[in-house]
């Protein structure tokens, strides 16, 4: 079976095209950022959040240098406030990777109540046939109510939005999840 990143990617790939604003909630590694930024090229634009700046500095030396990729020093729960007004509705994709910065503190990690937040932010976010997607990992501490969290909220989403789950392995109970929700383009 693939891995859940490279499902994220896939469901990101048919949403987002060259000249797009695309946003990685959770920087990291920068993986995530560098394969948005390819997509959008330099004519499109890429916001890249994280808290910690360890996570900016990985995502900085993973990128190199592309004017296109903003990184931002916040809470991915500040994305409303941080995305700029007029680009409000019209991202295409939105990809968050939850838990901690693989290498670093695993005592800091993204908390359900900021991810919740973050989550609304970015649905409002999103263009019509946007696409969000969220890799959670219930088996770190915090990491199970996050998922569940996570899971709760979008099974609850408005008709506007179409939820799709993807398990790593279903028999294993702290395996990774992925949620993929598309923006329908009309409701009907």
């Amino acid at each position: 079976m693939p891995r859940l990143t490279d499902l994220a990617h896939a469901a990101v790939r048919a949403a987002l095209t060259t000249g797009e604003i695309a946003i990685d909630a959770t920087a990291g590694n920068g993986n995530d950022t560098r394969f948005l930024s390819e997509i959008v090229g330099p004519p499109g634009r890429v916001f890249a959040f994280d808290v910690q700046p360890e996570a900016l500095a990985r995502t900085a030396d993973t990128i190199k240098s592309a004017s296109h990729i903003t990184l931002l020093k916040r809470d991915h729960a500040e994305m409303r406030e941080a995305i700029p007004k007029e680009l409000h509705g019209k991202i295409g994709a939105v990809m968050f990777n939850l838990g901690y910065l693989p290498g670093g503190d695993h005592s800091l990690t993204t908390q359900a109540a900021s991810t919740l937040k973050a989550i609304s932010a970015a649905l409002e976010l999103l263009r019509p046939d946007g696409v969000l997607t969220v890799v959670a990992y219930p088996g770190h501490a915090g990491g199970a109510e996050e998922t569940e969290a996570v899971a709760r909220f979008l099974n609850d989403l408005p008709g506007e939005f179409v939820m799709r789950e993807e398990f790593a392995e279903v028999s294993r109970h702290a395996a990774p999840r992925l949620f993929v929700v598309h923006k329908q383009l009309t409701v009907g």
